[in-house]
Parts: structure tokens; C-alpha cells; sequence
């Protein structure tokens, strides 16, 4: 049976290296609900689904990271 892999492709402008996530210590909210998981990798946050941890992570600088966190706070992704 021939192995699958996924390729992320590369977009313009990307300019966040491969990070191995494979030893990143992923942390879920204090109150442990949710489905999301981040984890400080090299100076990078990453992003990820823990009901399928080996789907693609979301990369963020601390800038871009900042920018959400505020947003969230801010109620700008409410979708209610």
C-alpha cells in the first residue's frame, strides 16, 4: 500500500519556516475545553487541532498571534 503525505504548499509572501512540531509541548486552555492546542515553538506559535493532531498547524508570529488573541477578546470572531 503506497504512502500518503501532504504537501503544504508554499504562498507568497510565506515567510515562517518548516517547524518540527514533533517534540512541541501542546498546551490546551486552562479549562481544558475546546479542540485547540498551541504550542511556542522557535520563537513561533503554533496551532492545532487536538482531535487531529496530525492535520496541518497553523503558524503565527508574535505579531500575528498578539493581533488575534486581542481580536478574540474583542469579540471580533463571535460568529453569534
Amino acid at each position: 500500500m503506497a504512502e500518503s503525505t501532504i504537501q503544504q504548499q508554499r504562498v507568497v509572501g510565506w515567510d515562517k519556516p518548516d517547524l518540527d512540531l514533533s517534540n512541541a509541548e501542546w498546551q490546551s486552555s486552562s479549562r481544558g475545553l475546546g479542540d485547540v492546542q498551541i504550542a511556542f515553538v522557535e520563537g513561533f506559535i503554533a496551532m492545532r487541532n487536538s482531535r487531529r493532531p496530525e492535520s496541518p498547524s497553523l503558524i503565527f508570529t508574535p505579531a500575528e498571534w498578539g493581533a488575534f488573541v486581542s481580536g478574540a477578546r474583542e469579540g471580533e470572531f463571535d460568529l453569534t
